[in-house]
């Protein structure tokens, strides 16, 4: 492997445990944040203390709180911001780009407002002939933070980029898959977030492992059906963008978005959830933007309906996952 330059602009949980894997690698990583209060305490730190305690930066890797500078100086740019703040964070980028510069990212979720993926914000502000990779699949920050072994997809329009992305970050413990279904790895990434709320909710209401189970099957079809709008196959939601990253989110209380959902279930406020969490909640903002695709689009994907309802209408938890399960008329996916 060549060590590369890269940069990761976004120093929270993920841009963090991204900068930290692959530094370790080999690589020389600048980690970009945009608060030069905790620029100033990762250096003295040389570590994360307040999103990754106790791993410690390599020693090549660097940060910085000056944006234009470390972007002109990289041709692999990889963002890890959240999804409101990622068209602004490419607009300030763009008059500093490398031709030719590779632009990933791992931010999840649909763009609020317009809807649009994350590939397409891309496109749309940096062009069309951009070089651009998307990074998703099961994993969560502590466990790349700490070397554990981890498999993703690096999903492209250009199978070639997706390539030369994935033998960059591929490590003995991060496997790194190329795939050339990009819609489908961002809409399995975003939906996740909503379903995993719901399945919180489901276990905070104490419904056990049976109701988690279907919920997390029958949110599945709900994801087919939404990828079927963007001409995505059914297969292309089996693999570990789709069902693995969705099992993982839904199961494990690592997952914000779960524990959003526990919390909902035990009674407590959104207000109150997110503050005992601390960090961005990306189901939120997703559940948005799926409840205005389904109106635009007439899907019937109760799940998504009865959470965006619950976050935004104020519905009782309990009656909205009571109506789930009651719902005879559900079918399990025929994925073929």
């Amino acid at each position: 492997m060549t060590p590369e330059k890269i940069a990761v602009l976004g120093a929270g949980s993920w841009g963090t445990a991204m900068a930290i894997m692959m530094a370790r690698s080999g690589h020389h990583v600048t980690l970009w944040g945009h608060e030069p209060v905790h620029i100033k305490q990762l250096r003295l730190d040389n570590s994360n203390v307040q999103f990754l305690p106790g791993t410690d930066f390599p020693e090549t890797l660097t940060v910085s709180d000056n944006l234009e500078q470390t972007v002109a100086e990289h041709k692999f740019i990889m963002l890890a911001v959240p999804s409101h703040a990622f068209r602004d964070t490419l607009l300030k980028c763009q008059p500093h780009l490398q031709q030719n510069v590779i632009v990933t990212w791992i931010t999840k979720g649909f763009e609020t407002n317009t809807g649009l993926l994350a590939h397409e914000v891309v496109l749309d502000t940096l062009g069309k002939n951009t070089n651009i990779a998307l990074i998703s699949g099961p994993s969560f920050a502590l466990e790349v933070a700490d070397n554990l072994p981890t498999a993703v997809v690096v999903a492209s329009p250009d199978i070639s980029v997706a390539t030369q992305v994935a033998n960059t970050l591929r490590t003995s413990n991060f496997l790194a898959f190329p795939s050339d279904n990009i819609a489908s790895a961002e809409i399995g990434g975003s939906m996740k977030n909503v379903l995993a709320i719901a399945a919180g909710i489901s276990d905070g209401l104490g419904y056990g492992a049976n109701a988690r189970a279907a919920l997390i099957t029958l949110g599945l079809n709900e994801m087919v059906q939404l990828g079927n709008i963007y001409q995505c196959s059914e297969s292309s939601f089996l693999g570990l963008a789709g069902v693995g990253d969705l099992v993982l989110t839904c199961t494990d209380d690592k997952s914000r978005n779960r524990r959003l959902g526990l919390q909902l279930g035990q009674g407590k406020t959104i207000d109150q959830a997110r503050q005992a969490i601390g960090q961005e909640v990306e189901g939120i903002h997703a559940a948005r933007e799926v409840h205005t695709i389904c109106k635009k689009w007439s899907l019937d994907m109760p799940i998504c309906i009865q959470t965006y309802r619950i976050l935004y209408e104020g519905l009782a938890p309990d009656v909205a996952v009571k109506y789930l399960l009651s719902r005879a008329q559900l079918a399990t996916p025929q994925l073929s």
